[in-house]
């Protein structure tokens, strides 16, 4: 989306705030950016049907909307987020689409197989999994890790996409695809978010891999590696003071806003797109160099 359509709150760092874990994106100042409603759609994934998690709220809310306005219908897979979710459906509704909300822990095989079944139930089919739930917290280093926060976050980060995946995988046909959000963060990782970078580090490896495995059937499996971006899991990760300086490693001296992410996962759903990309990742993090 232009920049000039951002409004001067959100050409700098974010005021001073702090949330509780998973965050509520009504909390936030200012409200991100999570729509451009001046982007002409052009049905590119009309007929689809996609189960996005973390759909809620920030980048998966983003892209539940964007793609929405391209003609799919949506499961919104959430934890708790009861209010933010409810919001984002409506949204969508209003756009025109059909929209479930699927509420529970990823974390659990279980969970993951009901909202594949509840999926087909209500719309007949499945053609975009983006598996884009994550969480975080801040550690001092190392020795901060409790064995409790390292579970948490793998069980969240990346054994929920293996656990989903797995679950979607007889439902996926010839032209599906398959998006994972990994981050900047398993490339540059930082010391005070640790266990956080390896479940992104790990993120790229199944993302190639199963490139690698669906290829013969015609499925494409790609990533998107986001940076800062103004998403409610920051303000709920990380300390009120630190937001002031969220953001100004970029080129552009500011976070990005979840609907300038959003088109990256666009890009990678549809077919007419991005046919010939699998086990690629998009970069999107305003200008940091990065490798692979």
């Amino acid at each position: 989306m232009s920049v000039a359509r951002l409004s001067k709150a959100h050409q700098k760092p974010p005021p001073p705030q702090k949330q509780k874990l998973p965050g509520s994106q009504k909390a936030m100042r200012p409200q991100p950016v999570d729509e451009d409603k001046k982007r002409n759609p052009a049905g590119r994934l009309q007929g689809k049907v996609a189960i996005i998690t973390g759909a809620d709220s920030g980048i998966g809310k983003s892209v539940a909307l964007l793609f929405a306005r391209e003609g799919a219908d949506i499961c919104i897979v959430y934890l708790e987020e009861h209010e933010d979710a409810k919001t984002t459906a409506a949204r969508i509704e209003e756009i025109g689409r059909k929209v479930i909300l699927c509420a529970g822990d990823i974390g659990e095989p279980g969970f993951c197989s009901k909202c594949v079944e509840r999926t087909i139930k209500e719309f007949g089919k499945l053609d975009i999994l983006v598996n884009n739930a994550g969480e975080q917290d801040e550690i001092a280093g190392v020795e901060d890790l409790s064995p409790k926060q390292v579970e948490r976050t793998f069980k969240t980060n990346i054994f929920g996409f293996f656990y989903l995946t797995r679950a979607a995988l007889p439902h996926l046909k010839e032209g599906a695809s398959v998006i994972n959000t990994t981050s900047v963060q398993a490339y540059e990782p930082s010391y005070h978010l640790m266990d956080y970078a390896c479940t992104k580090a790990a993120i790229l490896n199944f993302t190639r891999s199963l490139a690698k495995q669906l290829a013969p059937r015609k499925i494409r499996v790609n990533a998107v590696a986001p940076g800062p971006i103004w998403t409610p899991l920051i303000p709920a990760s990380f300390p009120a003071e630190h937001l002031k300086d969220f953001g100004k490693k970029t080129l552009f001296k500011r976070p990005g806003q979840p609907a300038e992410v959003a088109p990256s996962y666009l890009f990678l759903a549809a077919q007419s797109e991005s046919s010939f990309i699998t086990g690629e990742v998009i970069h999107v993090n305003g200008g940091q160099a990065m490798p692979g």
